[in-house]
């Protein structure tokens, strides 16, 4: 580093647990994004800030007006533009000493290896699942680290997967979703101030693994409800997967709200919202909030037939995977396209 680059970090090289070692490991990095959207922008600004030397990123979308409540490298007269050239192009101003690559493709399973293979670690911040297990499938098979964000409404989502060997994002989500079941931002919005906050925590993160210093985030997944003001943490491991039975074991399953419906065998519905929403809209059932799910698993000792649900189906699965993960014996449910009315 030169002098100007030593002055541009030296305060966060003066922190005793940083210095100039872990600012040279920064430098020598190479960091991929997929998205340039809502948590890639605010992750990407302060990494590039931070000083990692080179990065790379994949975006083949282009900028809208609808992105520019949240999507802060952008403005009005960008609409129109691709979002990773415009990105490129602000983050280079930011940090002349930061070496930038572009890919404006889509992101696919004939592209990702040769992708991925140049880079250190993998930062996803897409919107969609498809992505998000392609993302973690390359990573796994090329053995890289990558750092996980999400967003929905108010809610965010934040983890570390397949660090040093530590658990991917099929132990924590084993299948996706059927296609279209859980809406994007686009359909169901997202509060703009959001994607800064979870994508913050996601260069966080990221600048963790590339220094090695603190304790990264990993076998956890933070969940943040802007809305609350409240952090869940929810511990998760690898999952065996020696034997086909031990797999199957450990499986949630997935129904539909129109299968439940019509069913005639009995069943313990547990709606994991919070209670107000319980209380404006429900199906029925017993509610306990996801958040208080862990230190109430307890009293679901002699219950079977177990089914969870939420409005989209994405925190009842969070639900019925931590009770599956306590009672693997038991038979759950999650009802995997939420019981909001259409």
């Amino acid at each position: 580093m030169n002098k100007e680059e030593l002055e541009r970090y030296s305060r966060q090289i003066i922190l005793e647990e940083f210095g100039v070692e872990a600012q040279q490991l920064l430098k020598k990095s190479k960091v991929l994004f997929i998205g340039a959207g809502g948590l890639g922008c605010p992750a990407m600004q302060y990494l590039t800030a931070a000083g990692v030397g080179n990065i790379g990123v994949v975006d083949f979308d282009e900028v809208s007006v609808s992105n520019l409540h949240r999507q802060i490298l952008y403005n009005h007269l960008d609409i129109g533009r691709l979002k990773a050239e415009v990105a490129v192009e602000r983050l280079q101003v930011l940090n002349p000493y930061v070496n930038f690559k572009i890919y404006p493709i889509k992101l696919t399973l004939g592209n990702a290896e040769a992708i991925f293979s140049n880079y250190d670690l993998i930062v996803d911040g897409s919107d969609n699942f498809k992505t998000r297990y392609l993302v973690n499938d390359t990573c796994m098979k090329l053995n890289k680290t990558w750092v996980f964000g999400s967003l929905f409404k108010f809610e965010g989502q934040v983890s570390v997967f397949n660090y040093q060997g530590s658990a991917s994002y099929r132990d924590l989500y084993p299948e996706a979703p059927e296609e279209g079941s859980v809406p994007n931002c686009a359909e169901v919005g997202v509060i703009g101030m959001l994607p800064g906050f979870i994508g913050s925590l996601m260069a966080i993160e990221v600048m963790k693994v590339l220094s090695g210093i603190g304790q990264v985030f990993y076998d956890k997944l933070l969940v943040y409800n802007a809305l609350y003001a409240s952090f869940d943490v929810f511990s998760f491991g690898k999952k065996p997967t020696k034997t086909l039975n031990l797999h199957k074991k450990n499986t949630v399953l997935e129904i539909d709200k129109k299968e439940i419906e019509k069913s005639n065998h009995p069943y313990y519905l547990i709606d994991v919202r919070e209670e107000w929403e319980f209380e404006d809209f429900n199906k029925g059932g017993v509610n306990i909030p996801l958040s208080e799910i862990p230190e109430r698993l307890g009293s679901l000792m002699g219950i079977n037939n177990i089914v969870c649900c939420c409005s989209y189906g994405g925190k009842s699965r969070i639900a019925a995977k931590l009770i599956k993960d306590k009672f693997p014996e038991k038979i759950v449910y999650n009802i995997k396209d939420g019981i909001e009315e259409s």
